[in-house]
């Protein structure tokens, strides 16, 4: 019940989100017909309809998109044509006059007008053509539904948290209408300008179908939308879900559970205070289908111990950022009692590899205790949503505090220091570790990074800019676009899977317009393990002083292993720039680009 909730104050959040403006339009062009029969079967079918699609594409195959792009065309053709309508109303009565016979033999009545005004039906199939081309931004709440949607397959559950979200936004926009309404209605009666008004609202409706046409309303907007909605539906979560957490482990043994599905983010701001009460019970470890640096250990073997349960996973970046200071702690406090577990949770299905994460534990210095947890059993059991997270639990097998995310280190190793004190021992320096990383594991550059994480698989490909999109699961050449910001592109031969795109022949690439200090991307070599050579480029040269740690002044690296590669480290000034990487053997298989 709580996340159902959730999901619906999330949905009604996005009515103070720019991705919204591009269906308000549609939604107000009839704002000054009765509600009952206008405004609210446009809603309604708006609901339904997003609904819908979003459960299906959450858990179905790739046909649904391919469905749901036919469906958005003839949505788009549809409001453009109603538009029109709105811009010259002498041709409206005919245009909507098919669609007001179809709704009377449909309904077995008749209507008043011939224009549909007390018809519902214009109104019901306006709405559902708003449902197929509302794309709402992916705020921390509507992430958890569409991710867990993914983990764990179709379910009523799902359907119901994406109804309940559509519904929130369906309430503030009902809201919004009946403000706009009367507001039409003034104006009409004081000014005499309803023709205007109308038309008004006809250009508007036709921008957004241009708007949503261009992808504006999942690229721009979506990026200034999550920056401005992401922080209170966070808040939100924080305030529910440890509460929560508390009233479902009432013993030191209870696992700590809900139906929540596991929803996983990466690198998202920790919490503002350490918060030292009772959390929950350390739930079992008892899902890690194998275990590094250390026998299989148990919340009943560890008591007495402080211990720091780490979830990761080897090519996160933010990860990698974290580890630093995890494996620092785990130095300093072994002696006085505190006990390191990092939880490998993969993300991607090279991750699963129980000897790439064994040779990536070596390469990162990791000495304490590797948790393999591919079934996301410890995942579940601690009711996880990101990478990296933190859990601190006393020495009595208590969670007492949690932290998500990068960054508020010192704040960390005091809660550290707070339960090795209440377990007895101080025989410690107060001083916080002095921690110097390099290469990846160098802290980001936060004020600038203005290009989010992107995935080059189809599953979760966004802003990809090459001509005819992407083609799924088969060969395809594919030639280069100009780019905006935070758009790529691929060049050559390559297939594209769910997870990744793989390069069929050689002298294919990968091109991204991108603006942080550090550009990384997740590669891997072909399945046979052939290293792959590749040459990369910034605004068309060699990046000099401003290569990563994988490559050369001259951009030239190899693609020996699966993992995450810095290829871009910036030493001037941070700026729009043009990423070019050309791989010079066939084989390799790109992931991810994330930034620093």
């Amino acid at each position: 019940m709580t996340l159902i909730v959730l999901a619906y104050l999330g949905g009604v959040f996005t009515i103070v989100s720019p991705c919204i403006l591009p269906v308000l339009p549609f939604v107000f062009a009839r704002a000054d017909r009765p509600f009952l029969r206008n405004g609210l079967p446009i809603l309604l079918g708006m609901t339904l309809t997003f609904a819908l699609v979003a459960t299906l594409a959450a858990v179905a195959g790739s046909w649904v998109v391919d469905a749901n792009q036919y469906g958005r065309i003839a949505a788009m053709v549809l409001l453009a044509a109603f538009a029109l309508t709105l811009i010259f109303p002498s041709v409206a009565d005919r245009a909507m006059q098919p669609l007001v016979a179809f709704g009377t033999r449909l309904s077995g009545s008749a209507t008043a007008d011939g224009d549909g005004s007390s018809s519902i039906w214009p109104a019901l199939v306006l709405g559902i053509a708003t449902g197929f081309l509302w794309a709402p931004c992916a705020g921390p709440v509507l992430g958890l539904i569409l991710t867990g949607a993914a983990l764990n397959g179709a379910n009523v559950g799902t359907s119901l948290l994406l109804l309940a979200y559509a519904l929130g936004a369906a309430t503030s926009l009902a809201l919004a209408l009946a403000v706009g309404g009367r507001l039409f209605a003034a104006m009409k009666k004081s000014l005499g300008v309803s023709e205007w008004i109308r038309r008004a609202l006809g250009v508007a409706v036709l921008a957004g179908v241009v708007a949503i046409a261009f992808g504006l309303d999942t690229g721009f907007l979506t990026r200034v939308s999550l920056s401005g909605t992401s922080s209170l539906e966070q808040h939100l979560l924080d305030r529910f879900r440890p509460a929560q957490k508390t009233a479902q482990t009432s013993s030191q043994s209870a696992v700590v559970t809900n139906d929540a599905p596991a929803m996983m983010m990466k690198g998202e701001p920790g919490e503002h205070g350490p918060n030292l009460g009772i959390e929950g019970g350390f739930p079992e470890l008892s899902g890690a289908t194998d275990w590094l640096n250390s026998p299989p250990l148990t919340p009943e073997g560890l008591k007495g111990k402080v211990v720091l349960i780490d979830f990761w996973t080897y090519s996160c970046i933010n990860c990698l950022r974290a580890i630093p200071y995890v494996r620092a702690w785990a130095e300093k406090y072994k002696d006085h009692g505190l006990v390191v577990i990092g939880v490998h949770t993969p993300e991607f299905a090279f991750e699963r590899n129980v000897n790439n994460v064994r040779a990536a534990v070596s390469d990162l210095h990791i000495g304490y205790p590797v948790a393999i947890d591919n079934d996301f059993k410890i995942w579940r059991a601690f009711d996880n949503e990101y990478w990296p997270a933190h859990y601190f639990i006393d020495a009595q097998g208590r969670i007492r505090y949690h932290h998500f995310g990068e960054g508020e280190y010192e704040k960390s190793e005091r809660v550290i220091q707070q339960l090795l004190a209440e377990a007895g021992d101080g025989g410690f320096s107060t001083d916080v570790v002095a921690v110097t990383a390099n290469g990846a594991e160098a802290a980001s550059e936060g004020g600038d990074v203005k290009s989010p994480e992107t995935y080059i698989g189809y599953n979760r490909a966004d802003n990809f800019a090459s001509p005819g999109g992407i083609v799924e699961d088969e060969s395809y050449g594919y030639a280069a676009a100009p780019l905006t910001l935070n758009h790529w592109n691929l060049t050559g031969d390559w297939t594209v899977s769910a997870e990744h795109a793989a390069l069929d022949k050689p002298d294919g690439g990968i091109v991204y317009r991108f603006h942080a200090r550090d550009l990384h991307l997740v590669l891997g070599p072909p399945p046979d393990g052939k290293p792959v050579r590749f040459r990369v480029k910034i605004d068309g040269a060699a990046p000099g002083d401003n290569h990563g740690s994988d490559i050369d002044a001259d951009g030239r690296g190899t693609v020996t292993s699966q993992r995450l590669y810095q290829l871009v480290r910036q030493r001037g000034p941070i700026a729009d720039r043009t990423f070019e990487i050309e791989f010079l053997d066939p084989g390799a298989q790109a992931f991810a680009f994330t930034f620093g």
